[in-house]
């Protein structure tokens, strides 16, 4: 199964008009979250930006300060990534760089793994949603609205049905929401 999963404004942002999402800071209980999510997935496909972002949980020693993080460092830098970039030569890691069009790329991560695989960035992740590949959405969604920036979703030329089948309240006002495509 493919999933898109993000935190986003309540409008729909993932990042702000300046490209900053400071605001999907997780809390702890949160952080815990997506441990445990990062755990169960077979791999990541990753746009650049976002494994550019998340590429310090395997390089920076600063990012293993607690107990929680060191886990998340690790349950990330073993999981497997697939990296969507046209400017990138080389990836670090566990990680490799896409070399097929996103739908071979996806089918082929896909059977190649027994668990779940996550989609990530919001341009990738649009490619994939665009072409009927996404299975499940899954957001964050943060009590803020940001007025612009890069849309978690998006234009489509058809509907998108979906079931809702999981949301959980947070702590701190974070509503994930847990979709399927029907």
């Amino acid at each position: 199964m493919l999933i898109y999963s993000m935190g986003v404004s309540l409008d729909g942002y993932t990042a702000d008009r300046h490209g900053a999402f400071a605001w999907s800071a997780p809390d702890e209980e949160l952080f815990a979250f997506h441990l445990e999510r990062v755990r169960e997935l077979g791999a990541h496909l990753c746009g650049r930006k976002l494994y550019e972002t998340m590429l310090v949980w395997e390089t920076d020693p600063a990012f293993r300060a607690t107990e929680l993080d060191a886990a998340f460092a690790d349950a990330w830098t073993a999981l497997p990534k697939v990296v969507f970039s046209r400017t990138l030569d080389s990836v670090q890691g566990n990680a490799r760089l896409a070399r097929a069009p996103v739908a071979e790329e996806i089918a082929a991560v896909l059977d190649s793994s027994d668990r779940d695989v996550e989609i990530g960035g919001a341009g990738l992740a649009a490619v994939a949603v665009e072409a009927g590949l996404v299975d499940e959405l899954r957001p964050f969604r943060y009590p803020v609205v940001v007025g612009g920036g890069t849309r978690f979703l998006p234009p489509v030329t058809s509907d998108i049905e979906l079931e809702l089948i999981e949301t959980r309240t947070f702590s701190s006002r974070v509503v994930y929401e847990r979709y399927r495509r029907v």
